[in-house]
């Protein structure tokens, strides 16, 4: 009796030590709180108010009382969530110039424009899970097309908010030691990345409205209709989406977004764009107000005059109830209705803005 006694304890003292390991790098996962000059300006901001940051046209989130019903409905409909086959990577071409205008996705909403000579990533996300856990959570459907070392030279990163599926640490602190480029951020979201060792002088935080230039590019930070938070408390960083100027040509990025007039007016006061990138995915009815459906996408798209839509925020992560296919099935379908010009690039795709391939419904053959 006395061994076994001994045995079970030892098995006690390994699973507390395997316990103790996977959650050493929660507490850092969830970054840090503002305080001093950062927290001043965030108080200072028009959006904050009440110790948090607000939308312009308030969003209700998803309601206790949903959760049962979610939770029976992902038990019956897993298996239609994934694709039935392999998802189809392109792998970059490492010696592409940055001429002209292409963007090219990575999966989810991590994507990298280049622009007049100049490359932006936006949203990088690596990592397997999009989590705190690296044992728990969203686990990606497909590898990423290319490893962040073999990225070519980058001038800017944007962070659109600080929720895991588009602000990830482990991809963050990698990008530090690789490439010596400013990380423009919403406000409050700098207190995370200087957590994880990003140099103070390499931040840029923003505020709605605020404008910073960096290698000849203009970025400006607007609206959108979303919330934030890496832990339980919601809304003590700023979300945005972003547009990115160059000399001539104009991109939109709408980050994670509920639909809402504020796009119509970032259209009138910086469109056209040549090209939008439309989050597209892990809607619900259960949360309308901070996610859009794939049709409001397209409205989005027309509401800030783009000329081409590339949809992200798909694919990759599993996040809501519909079926893997259907945001993009969904997209095309309204594009076709509206006569909007699309692109749907398979991820590692580098989409030439102005010679983008056809719509082929590849997502469909491996549904």
């Amino acid at each position: 009796m006395a061994k076994r006694g001994r045995t079970g304890s030892l098995i006690a003292l390994a699973v507390a030590a395997g316990v103790a390991w996977v959650a050493r790098d929660i507490p850092r996962q969830m970054g840090a709180k503002a305080k001093g000059e950062r927290l001043a300006r965030m108080q200072a901001s028009p959006q904050f108010a009440d110790g948090k940051f607000h939308n312009t046209v308030p969003a209700t989130m998803l309601a206790a009382s949903s959760m049962p019903k979610i939770f029976a409905e992902t038990l019956r409909d897993r298996g239609r969530r994934h694709p039935r086959l392999p998802i189809p990577l392109v792998t970059p071409d490492p010696g592409a110039t940055a001429d002209g205008l292409h963007v090219t996705w990575y999966g989810h909403s991590s994507a990298m424009v280049e622009i007049e000579g100049k490359r932006v990533l936006l949203d990088p996300v690596w990592s397997e899970r999009c989590s705190p856990s690296s044992v728990s959570g969203p686990k990606r459907l497909h590898e990423p097309p290319v490893a962040l070392r073999d990225l070519p030279p980058l001038d800017a990163v944007l962070i659109s908010h600080d929720h895991y599926d588009h602000l990830d640490m482990q991809t963050i602190q990698n990008l530090v030691d690789l490439q010596a480029v400013p990380f423009l951020v919403p406000l409050g979201v700098g207190a995370h990345l200087e957590r994880w060792g990003v140099p103070a002088s390499r931040i840029v935080e923003l505020d709605w409205n605020d404008t910073h230039r960096v290698a000849g590019l203009e970025f400006i930070a607007t609206a959108a209709r979303h919330f934030s938070g890496r832990g339980f408390d919601r809304d003590g960083t700023l979300w945005t989406s972003w547009v990115i100027n160059g000399p001539t040509r104009k991109v939109f990025y709408s980050g994670d977004t509920g639909y809402f007039p504020g796009f119509a007016e970032v259209g009138e006061r910086h469109g056209p764009f040549d090209v939008t990138l439309v989050q597209i995915g892990a809607y619900s009815e259960n949360w309308p107000d901070i996610h859009m459906f794939p049709e409001d996408g397209v409205a989005t798209h027309v509401d800030v005059r783009g000329g081409l839509m590339i949809p992200v925020h798909w694919a990759t992560f599993n996040l809501a109830l519909h079926d893997w296919p259907e945001p993009a099935d969904r997209t095309w379908r309204e594009a076709k209705a509206r006569d909007v010009r699309l692109a749907v690039p398979r991820p590692g795709e580098r989409v030439d803005v102005d010679n983008p391939p056809a719509v082929d419904g590849w997502w469909q053959q491996i549904a």
